[in-house]
């Protein structure tokens, strides 16, 4: 397994070893101590599933209290994984990165808690598969706009993107700073 930092801080690329055969493939996709060796000493305490079609953006999200740290997959398809930081007084404050994943590549992108994460579809379906490091906590959701000009995500897209009502409705970082977490260095 090879777990290699991206360039914001503690986002991390994890290339797991594949073992194919005539019969198809074996990979773990998670081992705590190959983890912890690499730097990924996270504990998990949720797994989620999405399906979507093509175009579908989900993001960007992030949550204020019991911040969610995130080791995200994508099972079937193709999407761009983001993460952007949004710790107010950071050096990468509103600085994000983005990674291809695929079925067939078997990457994972771990984003930190405080992060805000999205991605955005490629194929014509893909499914996707996280764990994250505390529970879903709907009364503190933050929803930042996909395409807000001060992060300047470059997504590569075709059109317009399938968003929900709720991340069309999303505000722009800038707006949202009084309700972020600070840097800790």
């Amino acid at each position: 397994m090879k777990i290699t930092e991206l360039s914001l801080p503690g986002v991390l690329l994890v290339e797991p070893r594949v073992f194919p055969d005539d019969r198809g493939f074996f990979l773990e996709t998670y081992h705590r101590d190959k983890f912890a060796d690499g730097g990924l000493e996270a504990t998990f305490v949720q797994d989620n599933h999405s399906k979507s079609h093509k175009g579908t953006l989900r993001g960007l999200h992030a949550q204020s209290r019991k911040p969610q740290g995130k080791l995200v997959r994508c099972v079937e398809g193709e999407i761009f994984d983001v993460a952007v930081d949004m710790r107010v007084g950071s050096p990468s404050f509103g600085q994000w990165v983005g990674e291809t994943l695929t079925a067939d590549n078997f990457r994972q992108l771990y984003i930190p808690p405080d992060f805000l994460h999205g991605f955005l579809v490629l194929s014509e379906v893909a499914q996707v598969e996280y764990k994250c490091t505390d529970v879903y906590d709907p009364g503190h959701e933050i929803g930042v706009l996909w395409n807000d000009p001060d992060i300047a995500i470059d997504w590569p897209l075709e059109g317009e993107p399938l968003l929900s009502p709720k991340d069309a409705a999303a505000q722009r970082l800038k707006d949202l700073k009084e309700a972020l977490p600070r840097y800790r260095a």
